[in-house]
């Protein structure tokens, strides 16, 4: 345009859809109305479906997965269809743990298959299977190791990019312990790059290099997490270990004669070689003691969150610097709640650096500010409150009764008191740009629960859509908005699941 000279001014008109070539206009532009039509007053939310199982319901973008991904069903449809419906397989293939993985744009594949969506799984007897998202075919079969490990966890590196999979913690069978074998190997991880599945290496993290007090580890966004029982938490540069302890190269399908073994890259009985050897202890980037290794980064300029590491804290939480643990101004967060359910923070995942606070009848969305003549350090300011609806409640300790009699109570209700109004999920749908929070009130046997939709960018209520079912806060809940569709998955006591599927209509002047 040539009225927009400035690289960042095209980059910020490129991005808000000014170019009517962008194939994303079009898009956004319909996002746009179905926001508007979706928070009209006239639209409501109709419970089109349900369903109960014995076994765990799963879902991902429009697709319902029952009976251990063996039926998956289209929750795009008017009213939900099965998509495929596999025979039921035995105990030995039952799958551990799941990952959709989506097309990139602007790349070019190797197969058309590539190109839609697929589910990659992992099963209890260490397969790795791609699996067409819409008919449950198996496009690709990668054997990933003996039963040396117990492969259990899929998770992102890199959304959509790497892929990690995790063993279980490796412990030894009971009769070796009696004899005091050490066992020095606790995790096993395996490392793909995706679409096309490549790939890249599998490691070991050992005792003897990071630690006898491990307790857990994670990749993320090309950082090694690892966790020990006093509470510290050690990041470490993923990248950097896989480049330096590298010892070779491998490519699924190829054949390789390796340390005195001779197989296939990715087939059975062979799996995959341990190709990174960390031989010794990687340069640390961070350390930190926490709570429960409870630890975030996220804002701008970066920024750590932090429980500090003492019972009597639990609840309060210090924001500081990464670059040097300095506490911000403001950078202690308490909401001081008395409850039994504890409260939670986390980094706002809409990437505007922001930070979400939540207690039982509030939730604050919290931003990073330069303190006035110290441009190194940042303020915590409030951006938006969003605070539950509890007109009707009194919580007084003293009470004077009609005779005129005075009644002090001996215990303060609790902040989460079941009978009270208490937000119990909140999340972001990024298409939509919207916060979603979902609150309950319970009075007996009989919960209440209502979704509500807010703007994201001033916490303003735009909807509230009442959930039919019976909401019990002892349950476990999960609750999935995306675009149009409201997904509710609930689990009871004794492995009972039920899902509840709602689905924005518009006109409801026949229905009524």
């Amino acid at each position: 345009s040539p009225g927009a000279r400035s690289v960042c001014r095209l980059l910020a008109r490129r991005a808000l859809g000014f170019y009517a070539r962008d194939a994303g206009v079009a898009h956004r532009k319909n996002l746009g109305l179905l926001r508007r039509i979706m928070c009209q007053e006239s639209t409501k939310f109709k419970n089109v479906w349900t369903t109960h199982s014995a076994s765990p319901i799963a879902y991902e973008r429009g697709r319902i997965y029952l009976d251990n991904y063996q039926c998956c069903i289209s929750s795009i449809a008017q009213e939900p269809r099965i998509l495929y419906q596999k025979p039921k397989r035995s105990k030995s293939e039952k799958i551990e743990d799941a990952l959709l993985l989506e097309c990139p744009l602007g790349e070019m594949l190797p197969h058309p298959s590539d190109y839609k969506s697929s589910l990659i799984v992992l099963t209890v007897q260490n397969w790795l299977l791609r699996l067409s998202a819409d008919s449950g075919e198996i496009l690709e079969k990668i054997y990933l190791a003996g039963s040396c490990c117990k492969f259990r966890y899929l998770s992102w590196d890199t959304p959509q990019e790497v892929m990690i999979v995790k063993s279980a913690q490796n412990k030894l069978p009971a009769e070796a312990r009696q004899v005091s074998i050490q066992q020095s190997v606790l995790f096993y991880l395996a490392v793909f790059q995706v679409l096309p599945l490549s790939f890249i290496g599998m490691l070991e993290i050992n005792k003897k290099i990071f630690g006898n007090s491990v307790t857990d580890v994670a990749v993320s966004n090309g950082i090694l997490i690892v966790m020990y029982s006093v509470g510290l938490v050690r990041l470490y540069n993923f990248q950097a270990i896989t480049e330096q302890f590298m010892e070779q190269r491998f490519d699924l399908g190829h054949e390789f004669n390796w340390n005195g073994q001779v197989g296939v890259v990715g087939k059975y009985p062979f799996g995959l070689p341990y190709n990174i050897k960390i031989t010794d202890t990687p340069p640390l980037l961070f350390e930190a003691s926490t709570l429960e290794n409870a630890f975030q980064i996220g804002g701008y300029p970066w920024h750590y969150i932090i429980t500090p590491n003492k019972k009597k804290h639990k609840g309060v939480f210090h924001i500081c610097s990464l670059k040097d643990n300095a506490l911000a101004k403001n950078g202690i967060q308490d909401m001081k709640c008395c409850s039994l359910e504890p409260d939670w923070i986390y980094f706002h995942p809409d990437m505007s650096g922001r930070i979400i606070h939540v207690g039982p009848n509030l939730i604050k969305v919290l931003k990073f500010k330069e303190v006035k003549n110290n441009a190194d350090q940042m303020e915590i300011a409030e951006d938006f409150t969003i605070v539950a609806n509890r007109e009707n409640c009194v919580n007084d300790t003293v009470t004077v009764t009609a005779s005129g009699r005075v009644v002090k109570k001996r215990f303060n209700l609790l902040d989460d008191d079941p009978e009270q109004e208490t937000f119990k999920i909140v999340d972001y749908e990024d298409e939509l740009d919207l916060l979603s929070t979902v609150a309950v009130t319970q009075i007996g046997v009989d919960g209440r629960a209502h979704l509500d939709f807010h703007c994201n960018e001033h916490g303003i209520l735009l909807k509230s859509i009442p959930l039919l079912e019976s909401w019990d806060v002892t349950y476990s809940h999960e609750v999935y908005f995306d675009k149009d569709l409201v997904l509710h998955i609930e689990q009871k006591p004794n492995r009972r699941f039920s899902c509840y599927v709602y689905q924005m209509v518009c006109d409801t002047a026949k229905d009524e």
